[in-house]
């Protein structure tokens, strides 16, 4: 038996989530048992809490999109007992039982190994938001994007992608614009990196087709009008990765940005990444990310806890990353 978060409804009925004990059994079939360590709180795990939208597939589920941990059983060779690992994605919380619990049993294919130096708090203060911000940049940088074409901005900053692509584009020689509905937070963000702020009403409106040259490039995980906006906004041959829909999954634009300034508009997908590429993230993630910066940016709660803490991330009411215990 082991203690984890389980999500069931009734009917047509709002999801309930209860911290309980859950036999070992039940868990689904996968070719490795992870004891997980450490969990977070994303904005998909705060839907699939709540009820807010229909992430989850089927009840009984264990909501966590990502986790880290010790691997206690493996059917395959690529890893064995005692290994570090870090999982991400793959429609784990989601249709597979996930990491707010204290096991979980898994494909060895979504697994990444630990990358030396880190531990498996860090990885989770880093997380889903934090490796999804680290597929932006890597998507920026391979458009041959360079802090020598002009700032970079960066919207919902203050989330969990926003702040630790504040943090890598900053460190990478970058001058980072930040759009953020909280300025009360202005000094957090400036702590990460950002050199200037912006309120995202400025963004979050329906705006003309082509505006003003401001940015060489942009880290959305808004999408619709602030993503349209962003676009429109580009410099001549700009890129922005698009990541997220923190405000809807529209995107009411023009083709003029993309036809007349030669705009790049790229995709950023974390859930079903190859290997390779998640690999790359994550070493990456361990050189480049310092572990202060992480930890300034981070809140640790309890696994009973979860239920409430959701609430308030979907609320816009949750800065940086929450870091899961499910030891406690």
């Amino acid at each position: 038996m082991f203690t984890g978060l389980l999500l069931t409804r009734a009917d047509n009925a709002p999801p309930q989530a209860q911290v309980t004990a859950i036999d070992e059994a039940s868990l689904p079939a996968g070719d490795v048992l992870v004891q997980v360590d450490y969990s977070t709180l994303n904005y998909k795990d705060g839907l699939a809490i709540t009820g807010k939208a229909p992430v989850v597939r089927s009840y009984p589920m264990v909501p966590g999109i990502d986790f880290a941990g010790i691997v206690l059983e493996s059917r395959d060779s690529r890893y064995r007992k005692g290994d570090a690992v870090i999982l991400n994605g793959w429609g784990v919380g989601e249709s597979h039982w996930g990491g707010l619990a204290q096991k979980a049993r898994v494909k060895a294919d979504w697994l990444v190994p630990m990358p030396a130096g880190m531990t498996a708090a860090r990885a989770m203060s880093i997380g889903t938001a934090g490796y999804t911000a680290m597929l932006c940049v890597m998507a920026l940088q391979a458009h041959g994007v360079t802090p020598e074409q002009g700032p970079v901005l960066v919207t919902g900053a203050n989330g969990g992608v926003g702040s630790i692509a504040i943090a890598l584009l900053a460190r990478l020689g970058f001058e980072v614009h930040a759009a953020t509905g909280r300025m009360n937070e202005a000094e957090h963000l400036k702590a990460l990196g950002a050199k200037e702020l912006m309120d995202r009403a400025a963004l979050n409106a329906p705006g003309k087709p082509l505006q003003k040259e401001r940015w060489a490039a942009a880290v959305d995980s808004v999408g619709s009008h602030t993503l349209a906006n962003v676009c429109a906004s580009l410099k001549y041959g700009g890129v922005v990765a698009a990541c997220g829909l923190a405000q809807g999954m529209d995107l009411p634009a023009s083709v003029a940005p993309f036809i007349l300034r030669g705009v790049t508009l790229a995709g950023v997908d974390s859930v079903m990444a190859p290997y390779a590429r998640r690999a790359q993230a994550w070493e990456r993630l361990a050189r480049e990310l310092p572990a202060d910066v992480v930890e300034a940016n981070t809140e640790t709660i309890k696994l009973a806890d979860a239920p409430a803490v959701a609430a308030k991330l979907l609320q816009g009411q949750v800065r940086g990353r929450v870091l899961v215990d499910v030891k406690s």
